[in-house]
């Protein structure tokens, strides 16, 4: 369908919302990064062995799996939805891929057999989402057993070691460039490819109106299925690419890979400002929450605080962080009824 030409009122409209979310988003970036810097600073007075380089790059690494998943994470959640297979598609593509290579194929032709499966996982969730009428939850939870069933079965629930994998395949998980790490690399790349195209290119931007208000978007000619389909595929692809690049930092094709991630990414782009409802959200500010959650796991495992601690912590987090998105829509609601 081709797009119609919008009335003045509804020009405007949309104007006021950019402007208004815009700022919103500068807001909430600003206020995440103050947060994030004043914690580094405590941790680095308070914490021994938390100012060091083999601490921090560690750290930065540790972050690149749940910072790529983030990206496509956004995505969902600024569109209304919910992905809670991501961390089983992980899974089940470093799997794949390991298994594959393990039985002697190319390991490149196994990552793109693995990716193709993934694009598959997303499609399929976008399609029973936009085109059946299933609820997001319901389908990426459905999803989520399926992939990480899959995996198990391939491995029969054991981890895979996998030996004499392309130099180059392993560069991608365990090199560095000029003394950054690859994974650090390619997260950057990534997010920063994702950014730029969510504020800037017309057709992502259609993810914020399908987010606000679905009804709206397809009567001013957006195909909101199709966005809907695209971007659960976009979040299986990239959640795909962070199950590679797992195997390759590993050498191990793991059923168990993944465990929580997309608690974690949610609770990221939750803290980073978007919101459960739709229409709101940046993949800097994503990136912001998963760093302020990797720093606060780095921190407990300085001060040798349980691993059961470090999930507790982690659930904490997203209560407190969906609690929060909650009250605030609570009163936009109250202000616009005003």
């Amino acid at each position: 369908m081709k797009m119609r030409m919008l009335p003045e009122t509804d020009y405007k409209e949309r104007k006021r919302f950019k402007l208004f979310n815009l700022n919103l988003f500068q807001f909430r970036e600003a206020s995440l990064l103050s947060i994030i810097v004043v914690l580094f600073i405590l941790l680095s007075l308070t914490t021994p062995g938390f100012l060091t380089s083999e601490n921090l790059k560690t750290t930065l690494i540790g972050l690149t799996l749940d910072g790529i998943i983030a990206v496509g994470m956004t995505l969902v959640l600024v569109a209304a939805g919910v992905d809670l297979s991501v961390g089983s598609i992980l899974a089940l593509s470093g799997v794949l891929a390991g298994y594959l290579a393990y039985n002697g194929m190319n390991v490149w032709t196994a990552s793109l057999v693995a990716m193709a499966v993934s694009l598959l996982a997303g499609f399929l969730n976008g399609f029973f989402i936009s085109r059946i009428g299933l609820n997001p939850l319901i389908m990426t939870l459905g999803m989520m057993s399926v992939a990480r069933g899959v995996a198990y079965v391939i491995t029969e629930g054991a981890p895979v070691s996998i030996t004499g994998l392309d130099p180059g395949f392993l560069f991608l998980g365990q090199g560095e460039i000029l003394g950054i790490p690859m994974l650090v690399v390619i997260l950057i790349v990534v997010a920063v490819i994702g950014d730029v195209l969510l504020r800037k290119s017309v057709y992502l931007r259609q993810v914020y109106y399908v987010g606000s208000n679905e009804k709206a978007a397809r009567l001013s000619g957006i195909d909101v299925k199709k966005v809907i389909m695209m971007i659960y595929i976009v979040c299986a692809l990239l959640a795909g690419i962070a199950g590679l690049l797992s195997l390759s930092r590993f050498s191990v094709a793991t059923p168990t890979a993944g465990m929580g991630a997309e608690l974690r990414a949610i609770s990221s782009c939750v803290i980073g400002g978007a919101s459960l409802t739709g229409g709101v959200g940046t993949i800097t500010g994503a990136l912001l929450g998963v760093v302020l959650v990797g720093l606060v796991n780095n921190a407990l495992v300085l001060l040798d605080v349980s691993v059961y601690w470090q999930s507790l912590v982690t659930g904490l987090v997203l209560i407190v962080a969906v609690t929060l998105d909650v009250v605030n829509n609570r009163r936009k609601q109250k202000k616009q009824t005003i």
